[in-house]
């Protein structure tokens, strides 16, 4: 059995080395996501599994499937932006895909064919996940999340209207709107400029990434048991 001094010294070391590696965690010495960049180790395994989700929150080919079955349902419906200037630059968005819009105001007037205004929607978003913002902001002359952002505030304002009507057609596309907004345009403007990784290509270093935590965590764990027996302290259930 170890006597104190030997607990004491083991889980010094332990303790010791433990912030030593927590020192070169936080240091800026790991890949980032643009290429010459540096970031700290929280941010390099952060970005990892970013990486991994986007990969896995890819579900805009099948929405845009869906979409076909609401093609020559129309629509209308009035959106209240927070101001002129942003109901001006909506309509100029809309007016750009060929979907009739007014300005009255700080409100926008919508109206025409839900699916080939989801369908728009749905392809503008599959370009920012895949971070072709160029393509976007040739498009439309901003860039592509501040694109994105509008047609969420857009769909956002479509669902909270539809969903005050009685009517049971409505209220399937409200709930497939919000279905579009979430499995869609929330994936692509969250992971912008995060390079979609599959799991089964980076298996080894997702594995390596949960080994380390969990030995990291016993690594700290034992480091204060051994100490705390050093000094007398025992910890009893």
């Amino acid at each position: 059995m170890a006597s104190p001094a030997q607990l004491k010294t083991a889980g010094s070391f332990l303790l010791i080395t433990f912030v030593a590696v927590l020192i070169v965690i936080f240091m800026p010495i790991f890949p980032g996501l643009t290429e010459g960049k540096k970031v700290t180790g929280l941010d390099f395994i952060d970005n990892f599994f970013n990486q991994l989700a986007k990969s896995s929150a890819y579900y805009i080919p099948d929405q845009i499937k869906k979409a076909e079955k609401y093609n020559g349902q129309q629509f209308s419906f009035t959106m209240k932006t927070k101001s002129a200037d942003e109901a001006a630059a909506t309509v100029k968005l809309l007016a750009t895909d060929h979907i009739t819009a007014a300005v009255e105001g700080e409100k926008v007037k919508v109206n025409g064919d839900l699916g080939a205004l989801l369908t728009v929607v749905l392809k503008d978003a599959d370009l920012l996940y895949k971070n072709d913002d160029k393509a976007l902001a040739a498009k439309y002359g901003v860039d592509g999340q501040r694109t994105i952002y509008t047609w969420y505030q857009l769909l956002g304002a479509m669902v909270k209207e539809m969903k005050d009507k009685p009517d049971q057609a409505v209220q399937a596309q409200a709930k497939f709107i919000q279905g579009c907004m979430s499995k869609a345009i929330e994936p692509a403007y969250n992971f912008y400029q995060v390079e979609a990784k599959p799991v089964k290509e980076e298996m080894m270093l997702l594995i390596a990434a949960l080994a380390f935590y969990v030995i990291y965590t016993v690594w700290y764990g034992f480091g204060l048991m051994y100490l705390f027996e050093g000094l007398g302290i025992k910890i009893d259930h």
